[in-house]
């Protein structure tokens, strides 16, 4: 039996170096303890990522950590041989996003029995025997099968699981979860913090739970740190600190994720979306990821599609944009039917839908300064010339909340909140008449998420956007959609008002889905 970990952190602060270095984490002291979770949680930028970076000594260069680590008693230096040590042998990381954590072109089983013979030592073949137990450990479908797969072939979930395998390998005694369900929904997050529970008590691991989402940390973590901005605001109990908030700020956080579900709209505004018996089967697949689906969305209207990951919500957001070759059925815009316009004639077609993806950072150009990035559309579909572009890139940043401070400067100078506004600004730059977002909220804290959710429910009414909202996270689609349809395996399974289908689902699957709805 590996003996209890007992890892005290203090007076963490991380710096930019030069002489006019400044200071993102302002004395951050947490204490983890064996068969304990501790829960960290703050927004976008607060600190959170850059506490497991120094804890695993893997700053950034141009970052340095000063304060005091004791491990099992024994004080280690920050960023020292001692401290690069622990990565593996104390430390262990499941990280936030295992497909780019996994290397796309090693299959499951290699990457496994390369981190075992190389951190234990293990010969090829007790190497090949115990990654198959990892992954049974985790509660994989058929490990053996597993080992010969490549990433790109199994699911977010698996996925994830097999990145807890991974960190499992080198046997650490420290569990470090960064943000490790953000892209997953909501019941597949729960069995992933549901397996990572159980490690922790059958093993006695350490587990820092990572997150910005507060009712999943409040239902797995002991203990609870609340950062802003560089500084802890609050600590505690967790139940203690859910039940009485002492700062502003943890109340706000918790009031942020208390969303407001839109009544149900009329139907005598006009369709403009139709879409008749829509199928796909990617190659080589088993099943169709579309079998047969119907979408009618109206002018004005929030329609949200929601599934657990390969429901094929997805999918139909795609097929729907015709960004897939393969797909069969008929899609009507405005009354015109895409599968009888020409490349030209559907490409001038496309500046009359707007589109809103999961990570802003990777959407927005890093080369461009962000006049030019709302104003490629415009460029694109040969829409005015530079200084109108720059214009109407300045109007749409104060639609979305921003100023003209932003125009010059680069994605990489602003949070995620603020690019995802940069990126709806962007998507409405040549007056849409439809709004597609996938997923453009999973991937932030509370607070921007119903920041952006307000901001999404604010111009569809303003300007009359049809907004098609592709998400796991049902509080999400209470926000914005109106109207609800429930995907799973490639079929809608439950369609209606969001506010009724929610609140009485009929379907099994929809119950099973807000059943996993965490509680605030």
């Amino acid at each position: 039996m590996k003996p209890v970990a007992q890892v005290q952190l203090a007076d963490l602060r991380v710096s930019t170096s030069g002489r006019n270095g400044r200071e993102l984490l302002c004395g951050l002291s947490l204490e983890l303890q064996g068969g304990e979770c501790t829960g960290l949680v703050g927004e976008s930028g607060s600190g959170k990522s850059l506490t497991s970076l120094a804890l695993l000594d893997l700053l950034p260069s141009g970052l340095k950590a000063s304060g005091r680590l004791q491990v099992d008693g024994q004080e280690i230096v920050l960023g020292s041989p001692a401290h690069a040590a622990l990565r593996g042998r104390m430390f262990g990381l499941v990280p936030q996003d295992p497909l780019a954590a996994l290397h796309p072109l090693r299959r499951i089983g290699a990457q496994l029995i390369e981190t075992l013979r190389f951190a234990r030592g293990l010969s090829r073949e007790a190497a090949g025997k115990e990654a198959e137990e990892l992954l049974r450990r985790v509660q994989m479908p058929d490990p053996r099968q597993a080992l010969s797969k490549y990433p790109h072939l199994f699911s977010g979930g698996q996925r994830q699981r097999i990145a807890i395998a991974l960190a499992l390998a080198t046997q650490p005694r420290v569990l470090i979860a960064d943000e490790p369900t953000s892209a997953l929904d909501a019941r597949i997050a729960r069995d992933i913090l549901d397996l990572l529970d159980d490690l922790r008590r059958e093993q006695n691991l350490a587990l820092l739970l990572i997150s910005h989402d507060l009712p999943l940390v409040g239902a797995y973590a002991q203990r609870l740190l609340v950062l802003r901005g560089g500084e802890v605001l609050e600590r505690g109990g967790t139940a203690e600190v859910f039940a009485a908030p002492d700062h502003a700020y943890t109340r706000e956080l918790l009031a942020a994720d208390q969303l407001r579900e839109l009544p149900a709209a009329g139907d005598d505004a006009p369709v403009l979306l139709r879409a008749e018996d829509l199928r796909m089967r990617y190659r080589g697949a088993a099943r169709d990821a579309l079998a047969g689906v119907d979408v009618e969305l109206r002018r004005g209207e929030g329609l949200a599609l929601v599934g657990e990951s390969g429901s094929g919500k997805s999918t139909l957001g795609r097929v729907l944009l015709k960004l897939l070759r393969g797909a069969q059925g008929r899609i009507v815009l405005d009354g015109v039917a895409l599968d009888s316009l020409s490349a030209s004639e559907l490409r001038k077609l496309r500046k009359r839908i707007g589109v809103v993806f999961q990570d802003p950072y990777a959407s927005l150009d890093p080369r461009l300064d962000i006049a030019r990035i709302i104003g490629e559309p415009l460029r694109i579909h040969g829409i005015g010339n530079a200084a109108s572009q720059r214009a109407k890139a300045s109007e749409l940043l104060q639609a979305v909340g921003m100023d003209d401070s932003a125009l010059d400067r680069y994605p990489h100078q602003f949070s995620g909140g603020q690019r995802q506004r940069i990126a709806i600004a962007r998507a409405l730059a040549t007056s849409p008449d439809l709004l597609v977002c996938d997923e453009a909220v999973s991937a932030l804290d509370a607070h921007h998420r119903a920041a952006i959710l307000a901001l999404l429910a604010k111009l569809k009414r303003e300007r009359g956007l049809a907004l098609l909202f592709v998400t796991h996270d049902l509080a999400a689609a209470s926000a914005v959609a109106e109207r609800i349809a429930v995907l799973e395996q490639g079929r809608i399974v439950e369609s209606g008002a969001t506010a009724k289908v929610l609140s009485n689902p009929q379907h099994p699957h929809t119950q099973a889905l807000v059943r996993a709805r965490p509680a605030a």
